[in-house]
């Protein structure tokens, strides 16, 4: 069985949505040359993140998932299956979403569950995970703080996600920040996220991040590809760039599920656990 090409995107992107689209079209274009079949863009790709978390930002401009930027997005996908962020707008509500499309159009959506620091004062929540199936393959998606609960992904991998997307707009950290970006603390939990959440659920994760700077923002990119030992397969480093690795998904799932398979070797009944308390307490 032949590989499924996929990359993850380190870019900076901002609220001149022509000129976020002029990116996306040139990145798409590259990718597709170099045979990409799957590609994931950053959170907040289309419209740019905000510029502080301190609950003062000004929201990016608000579209709908049924809207012509959308459509535009899907136009530029065409063979290829895409991922990318934007602010959603819905029924009145701002989500911090990501959208997975190709040229037939919506595929899935995620709405950002856990919401850091102030970004509740922009964006409402999200309510849960669900996978989706594509033409690449069964796939889930979440966006950047959701990677910090192992919720997220266990639900997505019960859920028969094969490649889980965690497209990011992960800062360095904002107190004693290091000079040197490789060696920011904030920069070691993402990718420690990402080996991690590939590892304990034996699935392909896709990571893409912002990079750069916007506002009193310094992003970390470190976009990469991990397999289902947790060991990265490309990485983009702390500069933008691409992050492409070419796997056969299902025997890598199947080797590693082999002997030690963690979705099937699970006690639930071990885990007293529902709707998040402690049964008794």
């Amino acid at each position: 069985m032949s590989g499924l090409r996929m990359a993850a995107v380190a870019a900076n992107f901002d609220r001149d949505l022509e000129g976020d689209f002029a990116r996306v079209e040139r990145i798409t274009a590259e990718a597709r040359a170099d045979g990409v079949r799957l590609l994931a863009f950053p959170e907040a790709a289309l419209g740019g993140y905000l510029l502080s978390l301190d609950g003062t930002a000004d929201s990016p401009p608000a579209l709908a998932q049924d809207g012509p930027e959308i459509a535009r997005l899907a136009a530029l996908a065409g063979d290829m299956v895409v991922t990318a962020g934007y602010c959603e707008v819905a029924d009145g509500v701002l989500y911090n979403s990501v959208v997975c499309v190709n040229g037939d159009g919506v595929l899935g959506n995620h709405r950002k569950v856990h919401q850091p620091l102030n970004e509740d004062a922009n964006y409402g929540a999200g309510g849960g995970f669900a996978a989706f199936d594509t033409p690449v393959g069964r796939l889930g998606m979440m966006i950047c703080y959701d990677k910090a609960f192992p919720e997220s992904a266990r639900a997505l991998a019960l859920d028969g996600a094969e490649v889980i997307v965690c497209v990011s707009a992960w800062p360095g950290s904002a107190t004693n920040p290091d000079p040197d970006l490789t060696k920011d603390r904030w920069k070691r939990r993402f990718d420690l996220f990402d080996r991690a959440r590939a590892l304990e659920n034996q699935v392909v994760w896709l990571s893409a991040n912002q990079s750069g700077t916007f506002g009193a923002l310094r992003f970390v990119a470190s976009a990469k590809v991990v397999d289902p030992g947790g060991e990265v397969l490309a990485d983009t480093g702390v500069g933008a760039g691409l992050a492409v690795a070419e796997v056969d998904v299902a025997a890598a799932l199947e080797s590693a599920r082999r002997a030690m398979g963690h979705l099937r070797d699970r006690r639930p009944e071990a885990y007293p656990v529902l709707g998040g308390h402690l049964v008794g307490a």
